[in-house]
């Protein structure tokens, strides 16, 4: 069994009963589950101070013991106020001395994005304790594809896309949307050339999908990939005023404006049934006929 390490880098767990029940299923499994005082810890809306909230991460380089899967309790919104005081070189030297497994999305995105960046660290974009673990139903697609994940050296995943054939192959990165927009320019945004970008997002109206898409696109960001896949964007319904305006119309745009394939339809984000990537590792997409698969290698993963 795996130890799990609980870090609170964002926002305040504001369903403690969740986070409760993600720690019950994870111990009645046979896994340890340390650092389980943070779930309660609050400073505003967020999960502690700044000095609590950054020791989370900056003490991950003193972590030991093997298989310890880290992962953030929520997310939310805070990772972005940490990311100049993060002690990048030891965690970056943990990580090639003995890499812990770090798994999380949503606002966890800017530190995934701070490591692969400065170390090209590979990280886990997957399910989080509160939200995932810690739902009413524990969706068994959700905790297949978790193990799947960093259980295999190599491991494929498989979904009815959408989008042109195409086979595509380079270094797999992205997350969510919103906050590798608010990366651009800065130290923390990876420079990958030839990569195989993906994307998800939250409460995001399908024009607003739309505008961050176009900053990528107008950086340069997207045209530099080989392909661009594209996940779950939960809460996009569009309304009247759109007058047939919606995301798979938007999609449609998009690729108008690339001459990169874009596939749409994985279960990847803010979902219940979420698949686990790898960030970082080495992808292989095909895509015919409405089937694409991703496979990756080159991650850390469980030594059972």
């Amino acid at each position: 069994m795996s130890s799990f390490h609980l870090i609170a880098p964002s926002g305040y767990c504001i369903n403690q009963t969740a986070a409760r029940l993600g720690v019950a299923r994870l111990e009645e499994a046979g896994h340890q589950v340390t650092q389980t005082n943070i779930i309660q810890r609050r400073h505003q809306r967020f999960a502690g101070s700044e000095a609590e909230r950054l020791a989370d991460i900056n003490d991950l380089a003193l972590l030991s013991g093997k298989n310890q899967i880290v992962m953030p309790v929520r997310g939310g919104y805070g990772a972005s106020r940490l990311l100049a005081d993060i002690d990048w070189s030891a965690l970056i030297a943990r990580q090639q001395q003995d890499p812990l497994l770090i798994c999380g999305h949503s606002d966890f995105t800017a530190i995934q994005f701070g490591l692969l960046a400065k170390g090209n660290v590979i990280t886990f974009s997957g399910p989080m304790l509160a939200g995932n673990f810690g739902a009413p139903t524990l969706d068994s697609f959700t905790e297949e594809h978790f193990w799947r994940a960093l259980r295999n050296a190599t491991y494929t995943v498989e979904w009815k896309g959408d989008g042109p054939d195409c086979v595509a192959e380079g270094t797999l990165w992205g997350g969510n949307l919103a906050m590798i927009n608010s990366l651009i320019g800065t130290p923390w945004m990876p420079e990958i050339e030839g990569g195989i970008l993906v994307l998800e997002d939250i409460n995001e109206h399908p024009f607003r999908v739309e505008r961050m898409l176009l900053q990528l696109l107008h950086a340069g960001i997207l045209p530099r990939q080989r392909a661009i896949v594209l996940g779950s964007f939960s809460g996009a319904q569009a309304n009247d005023y759109d007058a047939g305006y919606c995301l798979n119309t938007m999609y449609d745009y998009l690729r108008s404006r690339l001459s990169i394939p874009v596939i749409s339809g994985l279960d990847f984000g803010h979902e219940q049934r979420t698949v686990t990537l790898a960030l970082g590792a080495k992808a292989r997409l095909t895509h015919h006929l409405a089937h694409s698969t991703l496979t990756l290698s080159g991650h850390p993963v469980i030594n059972e």
